[in-house]
């Protein structure tokens, strides 16, 4: 076989990583995307590789000179790449050679693992594209695929704004074309048209006509789970980088916060309700989405009446939120505290916004409630997250409202981000019938309602005035339109939203009894979130580390260390509780890696 590899673009969309180096000699895990594309073409056994050069020829030439690929290389120089797109280069290259063979054609922007280019080493004559399922994300070219059979090509231009990309698949940009193919149908009707018709168009435009019109064959070879990725912009060139980098991984995770749409992992970090929201909910923010985008949201006041609805509350007693975290950095100028006392461990915004000079009750894993009564009047304010996190311990609700009514002088912070999936009631509903003043709730909606991209919370509290305070410094547009439009759907499911609490807890058994049968496992916590807390043997330092590292570097699970937040030393892990077949993976993999822990 011979191979082309199309390298005329100016990867505009990578600037200003582009303005001084050619896109595919941008560093990946010690190579460069076009080094890695070579050495594959040499394990598949390619006779002869085509370099269609455009801009940065020179670039392109002098690094395939100093870094021989062991196999021959020929250039073709596509002077209009300026002007043309890929059709032209395609075009030049197949006039150019002699088709005495199938011709594998590679672009250059993509990384692959070398076990991907095996599915075109096929003993079977024919025309062969690989092709992964689509995600949110990928673009350029899908097609639909029946039988093993590419049936229709679908451009970037042909995917407007009501295409269903459900059952469809992306082209990887490598394909194996038959020599007869080739030289019968494919050079004649790419040359005609790049030079005749549209040199501006892509070269998928040429195939998908032929495959459309049924005219030929194209096999589907779909590498799912396969490591690939193309390099489009710089944000495919970091999730490249997380793909292809695997020791890194961890520390690209940590500095991102957020962000994990663009990363291949599984992630039991962060918390949500797998639940919620439904497919017919996501069905009618998919809808709306065109309309919510070019809208301005409502004013507070009216986010407010309608987080009212959700919540039954009175209106002037809560503020909504863009994500609970909105209200940390007030706290200390609200409340004005001279004496905190704070959990330990708990959440670390409340150590970052209070700590100073707070002391601290135990969560051991387990609250003392007799100690933290007795302690509690001696404070001007005392926080309590319940269930806290990430131990999951939780007190009553009705132990909490009499708590802080026996103690009207301390304001009692109530963090109850965690409270649906805690199979009893939410302070709230006791503070509507019996009022304290001195109670102020904190909730992070994205936990329970399954949505923290959206950024939801709230602050609820029985002094009206503390309420009108706190939201004089919020702005007049605090929320952005898909959030209160979820506010408004949300409504319409509160049945489906009861229902996925229990179908939660339920899974969180399930899991807790799976994550104590794993060999080095000391103690799986008891949990009233959606979440565990374990104990790993040993309590080595940095055992913890080594297993949330290897977790991403070979499995592309993410974990939470949570050993810091402990006053003690120990080896401590958090992992939210997701579907039951993500959990049995995370098992699966736990096993794996602790079978292999260093002692």
């Amino acid at each position: 076989m011979k191979a082309i590899v199309l390298a005329a673009g100016q990867g505009a969309r990578l600037r200003p990583l582009t303005d001084r180096a050619h896109k595919s000699l941008l560093p990946v895990a010690g190579s460069t995307i076009l080094g890695r594309i070579m050495k594959g073409l040499h394990d598949l056994g390619i006779a002869e590789v085509i370099v269609v050069t455009g801009y940065r020829s020179g670039d392109v030439r002098r690094y395939l000179e100093e870094h021989d690929p062991g196999l021959p290389v020929r250039f073709v120089h596509n002077a209009r790449y300026k002007e043309t797109n890929n059709i032209v280069s395609l075009a030049m290259a197949l006039d150019s050679m002699e088709i005495d063979s199938d011709v594998v054609l590679v672009e250059c922007d993509v990384l692959f693992d070398p076990a991907v280019l095996v599915r075109l080493a096929s003993p079977e004559r024919g025309n062969i594209a690989l092709l992964d399922r689509y995600r949110p994300g990928m673009d350029g070219t899908v097609v639909s695929v029946e039988a093993g059979l590419v049936t229709h090509v679908f451009p970037a231009h042909l995917q407007t704004e009501d295409f269903d990309y459900s059952g469809k698949f992306k082209t990887l940009n490598i394909y194996r074309f038959d020599r007869d193919f080739c030289r019968k149908r494919l050079q004649p009707l790419l040359s005609c048209y790049a030079n005749v018709i549209d040199s501006g168009c892509y070269y998928e435009l040429v195939l998908g006509m032929l495959i459309n019109m049924q005219r030929e064959v194209v096999r589907a070879e779909i590498v799912d789970g396969s490591q690939w990725a193309e390099v489009d912009d710089p944000n495919d060139l970091a999730a490249a980088r997380f793909i292809f980098e695997p020791a890194s991984r961890a520390q690209i995770l940590d500095r991102a916060k957020g962000g994990h749409w663009n990363f291949p992992l599984l992630d039991f970090n962060f918390i949500r309700n797998m639940y919620f929201p439904t497919d017919a909910m996501m069905a009618a923010m998919r809808r709306a989405l065109p309309s919510l985008v070019h809208s301005y949201g409502s004013a507070q006041c009216v986010l407010n009446e309608k987080l009212s609805y959700v919540l039954q509350c009175a209106p002037e007693r809560v503020q909504c939120l863009n994500g609970a975290a909105q209200i940390y950095p007030q706290l200390q100028s609200l409340l004005r505290p001279q004496r905190v006392l704070l959990p330990s461990p708990t959440f670390g915004e409340y150590e970052r916004w209070l700590g100073t000079g707070a002391d601290f009750y135990t969560d051991a894993v387990g609250i003392d409630e007799q100690a933290l009564a007795a302690r509690a009047g001696e404070y001007d304010l005392v926080v309590v997250v319940n269930p806290n996190n990430p131990t999951g311990s939780v007190v009553p609700t009705s132990w909490l409202h009499a708590l802080a009514a026996a103690h009207p002088g301390t304001t009692f912070l109530v963090d109850e981000s965690f409270a649906d999936f805690a199979a009893q009631p939410s302070l709230r509903e006791h503070l509507e019938r019996l009022a304290l003043p001195n109670v102020l709730i904190v909730a992070s909606l994205s936990k329970s309602l399954g949505v923290p991209g959206l950024r939801l919370g709230y602050v609820y509290s029985c002094d009206t005035d503390l309420i009108a305070r706190i939201g004089a410094g919020i702005p007049i547009w605090n929320l952005g339109s898909p959030a209160e439009f979820l506010l408004e759907t949300v409504l319409k499911f509160k049945s489906e939203l009861a229902a996925s609490f229990p179908r939660t807890s339920a899974d969180r058994c399930d899991f807790l009894r799976a994550l104590q049968a794993v060999p080095g496992i000391r103690t799986v916590y008891p949990s009233a979130g959606n979440f565990l807390l374990f104990r790993l043997d040993g309590d080595q330092p940095g055992h913890a580390r080594w297993l949330t590292e290897n977790l991403l570097a070979r499995h592309s699970i993410y974990l939470k260390d949570v050993s810091s937040r402990f006053p003690t030393p120990g080896a401590y892990l958090r992992a939210a509780v997701r579907t039951p077949a993500e959990n049995h993976r995370l098992v699966d993999a736990l096993t794996l890696c602790l079978a292999e822990m260093p002692l």
